[in-house]
């Protein structure tokens, strides 16, 4: 499952040729919830060049000037059965990626991630829409016990944002009883142009020319995914046939070396000499526990007393399942979202927030840089 070959190349375009939109006898109209998101956009984009019609629901602007003029734009919450409703008109399949991530309060992350599922599906199921596909996570393994992780493996969601998104897939699965095709695609965390929040940590230090400390010896095993290759698995989910997509799916990248090794590729790629730092994780996990507490750190549970652990799933079902066939490994995916960052850092370099749009405040860690 690991490899370390071909981790300076860059993949070349995808020559497949495109396949007709709807192929699975579903139709060319996608609703994407979320769509003004990290995911949402690159969605989008993957979607309008073969030959989808896009309509996005959020309650964020959707900003993205190569694309206003191209799609149907909803503003909207999806926690809104109204709004639900609107932006579901004229639609043959949904794709729903929009949630309230972790660093939003617990009642948000309930309310949207559970009830604007619930939501959602009902007012698909209620349009006549045969087919919605459910963004899930591989948080829903919370912290396991042995890897790798496969679909029919015990659910155990950590902290609100964990388990509500296993409670949504008991939601989907209610939906799939009642004759609704729903694909349920678990990702590995990913990453690619767009994608900040935690990893603009990372591409700070490294632009910088800064080491970056690590909670462990690095030497775990932790699989990523660029979301080119996610667009590709929803591509599939939203085309294939019936029986073969109304299933659960791990999603995630197919070569991965450990951790220090592949984050090294990121402060390789900036050119200052500088090295990945292993800190010992017992007394790191603590702090950050109360730093996280006193609300010092954009560091949440999962995040931390995962990173210094093997993380990585199966994706042998989705590979022979859906012909799933992911094009980069995890230093290609990281060295890519890099290189991203580098060329728009001026557009965000004074924001922050909770999304993935945008660098997450780094708080008292930001004042640790000097250290590096």
């Amino acid at each position: 499952m690991t490899s370390s070959e071909a981790e300076d190349s860059t993949p070349t375009e995808d020559s497949t040729p495109t396949e007709p939109a709807g192929s699975g006898g579903q139709g060319s109209r996608v609703l994407i919830t979320g769509g003004a998101g990290f995911l949402g956009i690159n969605l989008t984009r993957y979607l309008l060049e073969r030959g989808f019609e896009v309509t996005s629901l959020d309650f964020a602007p959707f900003d993205y000037a190569d694309c206003m003029d191209r799609i149907r734009i909803v503003d909207g919450d999806i926690r809104d059965r109204a709004a639900v409703d609107r932006a579901m008109e004229g639609a043959d399949v949904v794709v729903h990626t929009a949630a309230a991530l972790p660093l939003y309060s617990a009642q948000d992350i309930i309310s949207t991630d559970l009830d604007g599922t619930r939501n959602v599906f009902a007012s698909a199921r209620d349009a006549g829409i045969k087919r919605a596909v459910h963004i899930s996570s591989t948080a829903v393994y919370g912290i396991p016990d042995h890897h790798p992780l496969y679909e029919d493996d015990r659910l155990h969601g950590v902290g609100p944002y964990g388990q509500a998104k296993v409670d949504a897939e008991a939601v989907c699965e209610g939906f799939r009883e009642q004759g609704m095709i729903v694909p349920i695609i678990r990702p590995k965390s990913f990453i690619g142009p767009e994608r900040l929040g935690v990893f603009a940590l990372l591409y700070d230090w490294a632009k910088d020319g800064k080491g970056f400390p690590m909670i462990g010896s690095g030497n775990n095993r932790y699989q990523l995914l660029d979301v080119e290759d996610l667009c590709e698995s929803i591509y599939l989910s939203l085309t294939l046939d019936d029986a073969t997509v109304n299933d659960t799916f791990n999603i995630g990248a197919k070569e991965f070396t450990t951790m220090k090794e592949d984050y090294q590729a990121v402060l390789d790629r900036a050119g200052f000499g500088r090295s990945i730092k292993p800190f010992p994780a017992t007394p790191v996990i603590w702090t950050l526990r109360v730093l996280e507490a006193m609300k010092l750190s954009p560091l949440y549970k999962w995040v931390y007393e995962t990173a210094a652990t093997d993380s990585f799933v199966s994706i042998e079902k989705a590979e022979k399942t859906l012909g799933y066939t992911p094009k980069f490994s995890n230093k290609q995916a990281l060295v890519r979202n890099y290189e991203w960052y580098l060329a728009n850092v001026e557009n965000f370099e004074n924001t922050s927030g909770v999304s993935h749009r945008v660098p997450w405040k780094q708080g008292i860690l930001g004042a640790a840089k000097v250290f590096f």
